[in-house]
């Protein structure tokens, strides 16, 4: 069971796709874009409420709550697993 067992109020997906996508798919190269693995493992090394927490409070080009004002902790760990993952094959 991981540390962070609550569950999230909002597709991650849906949420991706209205708020993170403009960011994390290619259009800043600041932004880990969704799947690439070299990219969210060093992020992923200092842990999940770290990255939570750079969400909420904005980290470098990141805005504060990732422009999603109403996403939970849980919705934003969500969210963080969906883009950390593998792309998916063929």
């Amino acid at each position: 069971m991981p540390l962070y067992s609550a569950q999230a109020t909002q597709d991650p997906e849906a949420v991706y796709n209205r708020v993170c996508g403009a960011c994390h798919s290619g259009q800043l190269p600041m932004a880990p874009e969704r799947g690439d693995q070299e990219a969210w493992t060093p992020r992923l090394a200092k842990g999940m409420g770290t990255l939570v927490q750079h969400v909420t409070q904005g980290f470098k080009a990141m805005p504060p709550r990732g422009l999603c004002m109403d996403c939970s902790a849980e919705d934003y760990q969500a969210i963080i697993l969906l883009m950390s993952a593998s792309k998916p094959g063929p």
